[in-house]
């Protein structure tokens, strides 16, 4: 039998150990650094945490998180829709195939082809309000991206669109995994769809469901940008203003990136303290599985 050091599997791992922690961890390291000084150049004086009360000080800082914030709502959404149109597959209802390959095409179409694409069709005199006026339902038809009341809604429906094919392969691939005898089961005992959905098939999506909780949470917060730049630009006025878009006025337009990397490390912050009690409460399950 060959006998090896403790320490010599780590002697393996620490070369891509080591990488990975130039890769990721001296950019991150290097964003805190700015954050403390007044850049001008490559560098700049420390200047402690003046950039972030100036940062707390603005009010379209303030709206950038209260929108993000408004974005997450769409998270809980994603999910159930993503579950139930993931059962309706799974019970191969006609022509599942073609409905699966239809939900999961926006996932793969490039962002910056749907904003511009969905830009002209809600404009005011789009395609939607066209077809709208056509059907006699004008009273409907609204500024979509042009209205501060609307814009933020109009830019989320269309981000949960793009998203939800993800959701839908996975959990459609988590419900073909699983044994179909409990849903022949339930079934025979009387239980109704919503009944069997609700008691037999969330239980069993436990661990994909926070696996897309997750992903999606760092998608509102953190993936956005693409979609609000390409269509509305974080307007009208600030209408539709996030983090992400704020970083990048003030480190390409503005040239501050001492305020836009404090900015990034809210952000990364704040995207931090969402997912560790995700992973807590995971971390939580398989223990109380395991005893």
């Amino acid at each position: 039998m060959l006998r090896t050091k403790p320490w010599t599997p780590y002697l393996y791992l620490a070369p891509v150990s080591l990488l990975m922690l130039f890769v990721f961890g001296y950019p991150l390291a290097a964003i805190f650094d700015f954050s403390m000084r007044r850049i001008r150049g490559a560098s700049g004086p420390f200047i402690g945490l003046e950039n972030y009360r100036q940062i707390f000080k603005d009010d379209v800082f303030q709206q950038a998180i209260l929108h993000n914030a408004q974005l997450l709502l769409a998270v809980p959404i994603l999910v159930l829709v993503g579950i139930v149109l993931a059962v309706l597959l799974y019970e191969r209802v006609a022509g599942w195939r073609v409905y699966r390959t239809i939900l999961f095409a926006p996932f793969i179409i490039a962002i910056p082809v749907i904003g511009v694409v969905f830009s002209n069709m809600l404009s005011l005199n789009g395609a939607v309000n066209e077809l709208l006026r056509a059907i006699g339902l004008g009273f409907l038809a609204l500024d979509w991206l042009g209205s501060a009341q609307m814009a933020l809604w109009s830019v989320m429906a269309i981000i949960i669109w793009h998203e939800m094919g993800f959701g839908v392969v996975l959990f459609l691939a988590r419900l073909l995994s699983l044994n179909e005898e409990i849903q022949e089961a339930a079934r025979i005992d009387g239980a109704g769809w919503w009944q069997r959905l609700w008691y037999v098939t969330i239980p069993q999506l436990k661990d994909v469901t926070e696996f897309y909780a997750v992903v999606s949470v760092i998608t509102m917060l953190a993936w956005v940008f693409p979609f609000v730049y390409v269509m509305t630009r974080g307007g009208p006025g600030n209408a539709t203003q996030v983090m992400e878009l704020y970083i990048f006025n003030f480190a390409f337009r503005n040239s501050l990136p001492g305020i836009a990397s404090a900015v990034a490390v809210i952000l990364f912050l704040i995207t931090l303290a969402l997912m560790i009690p995700l992973f807590q409460l995971r971390a939580r399950a398989e223990m109380e599985g395991i005893e």
